[in-house]
C-alpha cells in the first residue's frame, strides 16, 4: 500500500478530504492547507507510487504496467482500507488527471472534487515538452528535465516558491521511477480525449491562476461544459494556486466543500 498520513477531526461525523499531489511532488506540497482543513474535516494525504515516503517494492506489485488506472486504484485502496465511504478529493496538476480517472472508476465514492492547475488538454507547447522528455528521459538526469519543465510551466518570479517546493520534492524521486512515470505520457493525450466525451454528475470546482498559461484556456472550456462545475480564476498566480495563493485557495475550497456535502 502507498504511504499515507491522516489528520482526524474530533467531530466523529466529520467528512473526509483526500489530497492528491502531482508528478514529482509528494503530500508535503499541501503544507499550507493542513491547518485550515483539519479544523473541519478528516484529512488523508497520500504519497503516490515512488513519491515521497512511498518506497517502490513488491507490495505495490510494480511489475504491472504504470497506468493512470493502476495509480488511481492505489489511492482507492487506501480510501477503502480506512473504510471511507465518501471522499472529497483535491488534486493539483497530474493529480487532477488521476481524480478524473477516479470519477470514472467509482463516482459513487466521491462527494466533491477540487482541481487546481488542472490538465485538461495538451497544447502545442505541452506536447513538445512531452516529446522532448521521451527522447531524453533515458540519457539525461531526470532532475534536469524536471527543472526545465517547472520553469516552462511556472516561469514568473511570483511562481518561484511553487517551483522550489516541487523541485525539492522531486529530488526524492529516483531516475527509474521518473522514467516509468514519464512513460505514462504516451497514453496521456488519449486519456484526456476520453475524458472529454463524458460529463460528470459530481460537483467540481476548478481553481486556476490567471498566469497558468499552458492550461487555463482549456480549463475554462471544461468548466463551461460540465453542468456541475464552477471555476475560480486567481489573479497574479500561476499553476500551483494552493502554494502561491494559499489563503484564497483554502477559503474557496472550504466554502465549496461545505455546500457540496
Amino acid at each position: 500500500m502507498i504511504h499515507f498520513t491522516t489528520q482526524i477531526n474530533r467531530n466523529e461525523n466529520a467528512k473526509w478530504v483526500v489530497f492528491i499531489h502531482g508528478a514529482g511532488g509528494s503530500s508535503n506540497i499541501w503544507y499550507k492547507q493542513i491547518n485550515s482543513f483539519r479544523k473541519e474535516f478528516n484529512l488523508l494525504l497520500v504519497d503516490l507510487r515512488g513519491h515521497g515516503q512511498t518506497e517502490v517494492n513488491e507490495n505495490l506489485n510494480t511489475e504491472k504496467e504504470y497506468t493512470f488506472e493502476s495509480i488511481s486504484q492505489e489511492v482507492f485502496d487506501v480510501i477503502n482500507y480506512l473504510k471511507i465511504e465518501k471522499a472529497n478529493l483535491i488534486g493539483v496538476s497530474l493529480g487532477t488527471i488521476l481524480i478524473r480517472k477516479m470519477i470514472d472508476m467509482n463516482r459513487h465514492q466521491i462527494q466533491s472534487v477540487i482541481m487546481t492547475g488542472a490538465i485538461i488538454r495538451l497544447n502545442r507547447t505541452s506536447r513538445f515538452l512531452i516529446w522532448g522528455g521521451n527522447v531524453l528521459k533515458n540519457s539525461v538526469p531526470y532532475l534536469f528535465l524536471y527543472k526545465l519543465f517547472a520553469m516552462v510551466i511556472m516561469p514568473r518570479q511570483n511562481h518561484k516558491k511553487a517551483r522550489e517546493v516541487f523541485i525539492k520534492e522531486a529530488k526524492k524521486l529516483k531516475q527509474t521511477e521518473f522514467i516509468r512515470w514519464f512513460g505514462m505520457t504516451k497514453t496521456l493525450n488519449k486519456e484526456l480525449k476520453e475524458f472529454e466525451k463524458v460529463t460528470h454528475s459530481v460537483p467540481i470546482l476548478f481553481i486556476s491562476g490567471r498566469q497558468d498559461h499552458l492550461f487555463i484556456e482549456d480549463v475554462k472550456k471544461m468548466a463551461n461544459r460540465e453542468k456541475n462545475a464552477e471555476i475560480e480564476i486567481i489573479e497574479n498566480c500561476g499553476h500551483v494556486v494552493n502554494i502561491e495563493q494559499a489563503e484564497i485557495f483554502n477559503k474557496l475550497s472550504l466554502k465549496f466543500i461545505a455546500k457540496s456535502i
